[in-house]
């Protein structure tokens, strides 16, 4: 891994490095292949939506069936690959250097895709392997990403990766917001 560099996640994708990392979750039961088409995670919104529900992943594909995935490997069918929130309905505690102890109720979290189905990661994958990659113990971001870090942490914490501090700043507006 890089001392120091610059990473540049397109070189990094290109070189395999979040597959391997998406795979390995996936080997150890903490990721899944998820199949589901667009049309039908449209669908899905819609009548969340109609039924005023946040919108979520249903975890239809969650706990395929061996000859399911074995059938869908078989025919090529697209797949992203997506983060297994633990089952749980306690609340997800997390440290952030700024809003002290942060809570997410477990149940409210969705089982967020971290490898698209064209092989490049989404930022909580890539963001993860490489601060961990560099060696990063304080992440300093704004406000509007505090709602990933649980996602965060329960990827650091199947990395078994040791979690860096996390500052969470407001945003700085000018008085016209």
């Amino acid at each position: 891994e890089p001392d120091g560099e610059i990473l540049i996640q397109s070189q990094r994708s290109a070189a395999g490095i979040y597959h391997k990392h998406a795979h390995e979750l996936v080997a150890h039961g903490h990721a899944y292949r998820c199949y589901c088409t667009p049309k039908r995670l449209e669908k899905l919104r819609v009548q969340q939506e109609h039924r005023k529900q946040p919108s979520r992943y249903d975890g239809t594909c969650r706990s395929l069936a061996p000859d399911n995935i074995r059938d869908h490997e078989q025919k090529g069918t697209p797949y992203v690959i997506r983060l297994k929130i633990p089952d749980t309905t306690e609340v997800i505690e997390a440290k952030d250097g700024i809003h002290g102890i942060v809570r997410f109720d477990a149940a409210t979290l969705t089982d967020a895709v971290i490898l698209k189905s064209d092989g490049f990661p989404t930022y909580h994958l890539a963001s993860v392997v490489d601060d961990h990659a560099q060696q990063v113990t304080h992440i300093i971001r704004g406000e509007e990403w505090l709602p990933s870090l649980p996602l965060h942490k329960i990827l650091y914490e199947y990395f078994k990766y040791t979690i860096p501090q996390f500052y969470h700043l407001p945003l700085i507006l000018n008085s016209d917001r």
